[in-house]
């Protein structure tokens, strides 16, 4: 007796709704391009191999989503000598044949699931001992057995209903499936497979795993029986056509597993059956006396035995494919999609023979296109393992040809894991299909190596080595000691250079570190390219500066790990084998590199930008074998190129890695540090000597020749970088700084050049000050004395903020911002209540002006425009240093430095400047209403007052029909939307926003003389943005 589906129970959820590019069987076809794919692919031959499955001859039809004859044509053609066909059993009307009635009255009194269900959710028993109790359970009474296996499917799906002996004999499937849905709770979405917790996973895992032992241990006889698999197929291809989706899900993951497994079972009935057939011939072969005709006989039963078993497992998998894939594979759930797209690859990777075929590839090739990441992913990964293998892959040309296409511009997908994906799919392709990817599909993956997601990058890194760069490298250092390098380095070069894809080579190398690390960390080779005197092939400039960011780039790769600014993710936590790696690669590298590395700043030392990458390189050194291996004539040597380069060079990049590296150098813990301290001091010494003599010069002189200001600003530039860093309060520079400065606003004389960075030494010297005294407890006149210091220099730099130039005014306001935030309420808090007294509170004049400066530098159209001369990247340089300006205001507000009222000089630009501000203004609304919610209501009515007051002073009344009138509207609008959530939090506050804002639509009296309400009447529809946010009973109190 078998469970039959007569009908289907609701119309499957199929293509119609699909978000697939594919074929739609018994409609009308989609776009041209994809209907010209299917009719190729559906005309492509199948290659004629013996013993060969063809479960696709029909698929047109079975992919017509017409349910009610399904069961009819499903096991059509399928014959079995001497048995009854499977057509016939599957579509049988009842009565059904009986089953055993030995434990037929044990199944009627326990209508209840078996324990089957829970021994697998608990998982305390091994799957293969699980499924033999189930069998010895199926032996004694097949039809008990089979409903015990049938209500672990529908308990798996969530539904406490159960299939009953009664049901099962005197329902159709159609019936039976229609009463369990009735019973099945769809108040909840969560079934058994979609929930995430480990026991859950566990049984997922299990469940797959029960289908899969149960085909192992039943494919010599059971399955063959007439019953089991039939029965088991109708049930499951009913329920994947169940409009409930969990029924849906679960019965499709059942059917799709049950294939995998019967899929096996053919393969080893098909090997058993060509054993038997060459045994046969074998034995037929000989000759007449020596030839057994029993064995003859016994083979060739053997061989029919096998025949008949394959025809039925043909017919099985025939039913599952038509009957539960095809209108499956595109289901409106993308997990029931990726089931199948996944099934179907572990099918063609198991048994290529019968299922490698264009028939069936094209259902991967046209989920492709699926719309959800996680059947796109499942599609390239099923790919992946057939293009794994030379053999697989070369059974798939026409199958590349058309959707190769579509597999190269995945590569640029919006999901980066599905990107990385199609370039470790292209990778496959390239390996054992190579004449496939042409030049222009591999330029597709090239621009991938500087993308900022890591992974993806080092994927389109490993395609890359791969193409251009994967040969013995080993082989050519048997030209020479270096020649192996040479080459590698050559060619990296030429792809950086010759791609112009990107400026900086240290994406490069992070992409190609997982794949060429030994190369890239041949450092001694590497110096010996830039240090070689006459090269066989001269390096150019351009070459040279990319090898230098290379060198230095795999030193901070191997000593660090960590990927460029801009990139991630990186990895974060370190196992103790990649740690000590690390070690041993910084040890390497500081062996090959200290003798080198003043010989390279030697050769380079005119060329700023090669300097300043390669002062980089002490970061990454193991510094204490400068002392251990007696390397202190290299360290001699490197100090002195580094004042060498501090003398020589005025550019900021550049006097800026000389000062870091010092600092690198000049750790106390190391016992070379009195040499470098040393160092230090010499060359500070005669910055501050010459210093000191031009400062004097310039005080006195009434005029100043362009070498002596080209001179003096050099030097500032030189100490300022340098106090940066270092702590050069011993050298009591503050003191001529701060005449110089006075100089400069008294009388304006001085050049720029030399005011810029004497404030920057004034503004460190505070610091460095600030430090000494934080670290001890400072006496009062200390805190004194840098207060006034403070005071002062606040002081003339407000009187820099009315400076003729903009440099100098930005300067001053950076500086100012820095210094405020540093000495505001924030610096007594903890245990520093001692520095209170350096607390220095801002004056309304300043906190004006610091208003005022936002308004013409930040918030100025002809700023943000720019002129037209201006280069794109030079206009973004510009948006972010006034992007940084902003961001340094927004910050004296959030740390309480100025009043909350003076943001709304920053929230009334809100909508305007939305595009270049709007991510920074709206965390400084956010910050500022945590602070204080009332205070940061009437801010935003004060920004909302303040632009219509001067819209009015500007334009009159008829301004409110005006395009400025609408944009305040829409100001307020964006406002209301911050008091979205938490609407009984927000009621006070929203309810003296506007009772205040209707108090100031009616303060001002209308003119004089006319008929029109007063002044700022208009102000009610700007406030009416807000009222949909007010509750009921506070609309009617206002």
């Amino acid at each position: 007796m078998l469970l039959r589906k007569s009908s289907r129970v609701l119309d499957s959820p199929c293509s119609s709704s699909s978000s697939l590019v594919q074929p739609q069987v018994s409609r009308t076809s989609s776009s041209p391009s994809v209907a010209q794919e299917v009719a190729e692919m559906g005309s492509l031959p199948v290659s004629g191999v013996p013993d060969v499955l063809d479960l696709s001859s029909s698929e047109d039809g079975g992919g017509s989503d017409s349910g009610s004859d399904f069961e009819d044509m499903l096991w059509k053609g399928g014959k079995r000598d001497a048995r009854t066909p499977l057509s016939r059993t599957v579509a049988a009307k009842r009565p059904r044949k009986d089953a055993s009635r030995d434990g037929e009255s044990l199944a009627e009194r326990n209508p209840e699931p078996s324990n089957l269900f829970e021994v697998v959710r608990l998982a305390k028993s091994a799957m293969e001992s699980v499924v033999d109790d189930w069998l010895e359970s199926y032996k004694k009474n097949k039809e008990a057995g089979f409903l015990e296996l049938v209500n672990f499917f529908i308990r798996s799906c969530g539904c406490k209903g159960v299939v009953t002996p009664e049901m099962f004999r005197k329902q159709q499937n159609s019936e039976i499936i229609q009463q369990l849905t009735e019973q099945f709770d769809e108040d909840s979405a969560e079934y058994p497979l979609v929930l995430t917790t480990q026991p859950w996973r566990k049984f997922q895992a299990g469940f797959c795993e029960l289908v899969t032992v149960l085909v192992r241990r039943c494919q010599y006889n059971i399955i063959y029986d007439e019953f089991l698999m039939d029965t088991l197929i109708s049930l499951l291809t009913g329920l994947s056509d169940s409009q409930v989706r969990a029924f849906r899900h679960t019965s499709t993951l059942a059917a799709m597993k049950l294939m995998t497994a019967l899929v096996r079972v053919a393969l080893s009935v098909s090997l058993h059956k060509d054993n038997s057939q060459r045994q046969y011939e074998a034995e037929r072969s000989k000759g007449p006396s020596r030839r057994a005709t029993d064995k003859l006989e016994a083979l060739l039963e053997k061989h029919r035995e096998l025949q008949e078993q394959q025809e039925e497992i043909e017919n099985m998998m025939n039913a599952i494919f038509k009957g539960v894939f095809v209108h499956r594979y595109r289901d409106l759930v993308p997990e029931i999609r990726a089931i199948c797209i996944e099934e179907m690859g572990n099918w063609m990777q198991s048994y290529s023979a019968s299922f490698l075929t264009d028939s069936y590839l094209k259902y991967i090739g046209w989920t492709l296109h699926d719309k959800q990441r996680e059947v796109r992913l499942k599609c390239l990964k099923a790919l992946q393992g057939l293009y794994r293998s030379r053999e697989l892959a070369a059974r798939m040309e026409l199958f590349t040809s058309r959707f190769k296409g579509r597999m190269v511009s995945m590569v640029l997908d919006k999901e980066p894991d599905v990107g990385v994906e199609a370039i470790k799919l292209l990778t496959l392709i390239l390996q054992n299909m190579e004449e496939m990817l042409t030049d222009e599909d591999c330029e597709a993956v090239y621009p991938v190596v500087y993308a900022s997601n890591r992974v993806l990058a080092a994927a389109a890194g490993e395609f890359l080595y791969k193409k251009q760069f994967d040969q013995d490298w080993e082989a050519g250092k048997e030209k020479g000691r270096h020649a192996g390098s040479r080459d590698f380095f050559r060619q990296l070069l030429a792809f950086f250079i010759e791609s112009e894809l990107h400026e900086h080579a240290a994406y490069l190398v992070d992409s190609l570190w997982d794949c060429a690390a030994p190369l890239l960390k041949d450092w001694d080779g590497l110096t010996h390219l830039l240090l070689e005197e006459s090269p066989e092939e001269g390096w150019g400039d351009q070459q040279e500066n990319a090898l230098i960011e290379i060198l230095v780039s795999s030193m901070r790769q191997a000593t660090e790990g960590k990927p460029p600014v801009g990139r991630g993710p990186g990895k974060k936590v370190l196992s103790a084998r990649e740690r000590k790696a690390q070690e041993d690669d910084r040890e390497k590298l500081t062996q090959y590199l200290i003798p080198q590395l003043p010989q390279l700043l030697a050769k380079f030392s005119a060329d700023a930008e090669k300097v300043a990458l390669l002062l980089a390189a002490p970061r990454y050194f193991n510094l204490s074998l400068y002392s251990s291996g007696r390397l202190e004539k290299y360290l001699e040597q490197l100090l002195a190129q580094l004042r060498e380069v501090v003398e020589k060079h005025t550019g900021q990049e550049v006097l800026e890695a000389a000062a870091r590296a010092l600092y690198v150098l000049c750790n106390p813990e190391f016992t070379f540090y009195s040499r470098v301290d040393l160092a230090r001091s010499r060359l500070v010494d005669t910055l501050a000597d010459k210093f000191q003599q031009e400062v004097s010069e310039l005080l006195q002189a009434s005029y100043l020749e362009e070498d002596e200001v080209y001179s003096m600003a050099a030097t500032l530039k030189r100490i300022s970088i340098l106090h940066n860093a270092h702590d050069l309060t011993p050298w009591q520079l503050s003191e001529p700084c701060s005449l110089l400065l006075q100089r400069a606003v008294d009388t304006g004389e001085v050049p720029k050049q030399v005011v810029i960075p004497t404030m920057t030494c004034l503004h460190f010297g505070i610091l460095w000050e600030l430090a000494h005294v934080s670290g001890t407890i400072p006496a009062q006149k200390e805190l004194l004395a840098l207060k006034r210091k403070v005071a002062s220099f606040c002081s003339l730099c407000q009187s820099c903020l009315t400076d003729v130039d903009s440099s100098v005014q930005e300067q001053a306001f950076v500086l100012l911002s820095d210094l405020l935030l540093v000495f505001s309420p924030q610096l007594a808090r903890g245990e520093r209540e001692a520095l209170e007294l350096l607390v220095y509170r801002p004056e309304v004049a300043l906190q004006s002006q610091l208003a005022g400066f936002l308004m013409d530098h930040v918030f100025n159209h002809a700023e943000l425009v720019g002129s037209d001369d201006e280069d794109t990247e030079g206009k973004i340089e510009r948006l972010h240093q006034r992007r940084n300006l902003l961001a340094g205001f927004c910050k004296l507000i959030i740390y309480n430095v100025l009043e909350l009222s003076a943001a709304s000089d920053v929230f009334k630009h809100y909508a305007k400047f939305y595009k270049d501000y709007g991510d920074i203004i709206k965390e400084t609304l956010s910050r500022a209403r945590q602070i204080d919610r009332d205070e940061w209501a009437r801010t935003l009515l004060l920004s909302l007052q303040q632009l219509l007051t001067e819209l009015l002073l500007q334009q009159g009344l008829d301004a409110v029909y005006g395009k400025a009138f609408r944009e305040i509207r829409d100001l307020a609008r964006r406002f209301s939307l911050f008091f979205g959530l938490h609407q009984l939090q927000n009621r006070q506050v929203l309810v003296a926003l506007h009772k205040a804002g209707i108090k100031f639509a009616f303060q001002e009296p209308a003119p004089s003389g006319s008929e029109l309400g007063p002044l700022n009447l208009p102000f009610l529809e700007v406030l009416s943005e807000f009222s949909p946010r007010l509750l009921r009973p506070d609309k009617k109190l206002l």
